[in-house]
This record gives C-alpha cells, sequence and structure tokens, in this order.
C-alpha cells in the first residue's frame, strides 16, 4: 500500500477542481484528476507537471457507471487505497446565477429534462461513484470526503429575505446541492466512529463558465476550502457545511 496520500478530484481538469489538484499537490498530496474528456485530463497533468507538480488523470464521467468500477481497480492495483474523494464535478442547466435574479417562471417553467439531467449529475452521480470508492477511502488512516456544494443548496439562507442568497432561485441546480448536502450528513452519521470525515463546501462565487463571469472570486479562491477541509486533522469536523473558517446553516 502506498504510504503517500492520493487525492481523486472529479471534474480536476479545470476551473476549482484543476486549482483544488494544484494546491494539493503542492502540499506533497498527490492529486488524480478525473475527467470525462482523456486529452483534457492529460493536458491538466502535464500542467501541473510543468510546475514541479506530480499529478495523473484517468477518465472518469460521473454519469457512466461504468467508469466507478474503472476508477475504483485503478486506486485499488495502484495505491491500495484512497486518502481523498473530492467530488466537484458539477452542472447547471439554468444558466449564470446573477441572471436568475427575478426570472420569471424560474421555477414552475422548469423543464423535466433540466431538473432531471442536474440531480443526475449533481446527486445521484455523486452518491453511486462514492458508494463505489468508500471501501478504499476506509482503507486509508485518515480518509475524507469533500462534496462540493453551494449556498444555493441552503434551505436556510434561501428562506431568509436578508441572506444575499434570497433573491437567487435556480431550483434545479439548489436542490440538487440540497440533497447532497443531505448525503453529507447521513454518510459523516454512518461513519462517525471511523477515520473518515464527510463534509459540505461552499467554495464561494467563482469566476467558472457556471459561476458566470461577473463572479467576485478566482478559481484559486475558491479552491481554498475544499482543500481545507481535504486536509483536516483527527480533531476536524465531520457532517458540516462550510466556506472559508465559516460554518453554513443547512
Amino acid at each position: 500500500m502506498s504510504t503517500q496520500k492520493v487525492a481523486f478530484i472529479t471534474g480536476g481538469n479545470r476551473g476549482i477542481g484543476f486549482e483544488t489538484a494544484r494546491k494539493l499537490g503542492k502540499s506533497g498530496i498527490l492529486p488524480v484528476i478525473g475527467t470525462r474528456d482523456e486529452a483534457a485530463g492529460r493536458e491538466a497533468v502535464e500542467k501541473l507537471k510543468a510546475e514541479g507538480i506530480a499529478a495523473e488523470s484517468i477518465r472518469f464521467d460521473v454519469l457512466n457507471e461504468a467508469d466507478y468500477a474503472t476508477a475504483h481497480d485503478y486506486f485499488e492495483s495502484k495505491f491500495g487505497k484512497l486518502d481523498i474523494l473530492i467530488n466537484n464535478a458539477g452542472i447547471s442547466r439554468e444558466g449564470e446565477p446573477f441572471a436568475a435574479i427575478g426570472r420569471e417562471r424560474a421555477t414552475s417553467g422548469l423543464s423535466r429534462e433540466a431538473l432531471r439531467d442536474t440531480m443526475e449529475a449533481n446527486f445521484f452521480a455523486v452518491v453511486f461513484s462514492t458508494q463505489a470508492l468508500l471501501p478504499l477511502i476506509q482503507k486509508s488512516d485518515a480518509g475524507r470526503i469533500v462534496n462540493l456544494s453551494s449556498t444555493l443548496g441552503s434551505l436556510g439562507l434561501h428562506s431568509d429575505p436578508t441572506s444575499q442568497t434570497y433573491a437567487v432561485k435556480m431550483f434545479a441546480y439548489g436542490a440538487s446541492k440540497t440533497a447532497l448536502n443531505a448525503f453529507t450528513v447521513h454518510l459523516a452519521h454512518e461513519l462517525k466512529d471511523t477515520n473518515v470525515k464527510v463534509n459540505s463546501v461552499h467554495p464561494g462565487w467563482v469566476q467558472t463558465p457556471l459561476g458566470g463571469s461577473v463572479a467576485p472570486m478566482t478559481p484559486e479562491d475558491g479552491a481554498a476550502t475544499s482543500v481545507r477541509l481535504a486536509t483536516i486533522g483527527a480533531d476536524g469536523p465531520t457532517g458540516g457545511f462550510f466556506f472559508l473558517d465559516d460554518t453554513l446553516p443547512w
């Protein structure tokens, strides 16, 4: 079994995922990038290697269940474990958050396809791929699972007229992250007496294709919370929802 810590970052070839891989790599952890496009994964690895960061990539489409078994076999045969799983990949079918403010029929007019596709990618795929990899995470001395959520998944903030989230109603995306937060709570409870910690994180409003160009944070900024929760010690939290050092309401 490998003594080096190994992290798997889904959707890690660009944006927040790539910056998460970079930060983990700089700390001495081996980042393995999972991406649908194998060429994009190889390109991301070469960028990291140019900075002196050892990294690897594998094909991983969160919507292809065959890739779950392939990833499991890859980590088992090469490392005998998986220390960190960062469920970073996600989609939105409702445009940029800023554009959603004040949009008419954002909820009642949402299509079945948009809701189903978003839930499939952001919730069901995360649950089932995590289940497939969990036996390897449990072999780690300090397993960490980080689920990329959003304040748009916080029912507390959505129902608070004084919060910045209140006006941004993207039902499919928000509901998928609310469900993901529920998975975090339930899995953390199941694993509470083990070495595995499970947390949800809000990366912030970040300049990505999903976040939009007017977002105030860079992808490097957005990676900070994921990295913090991926590397917390034995006395760190589990079953929580965080942005940087702040605990967020469910």
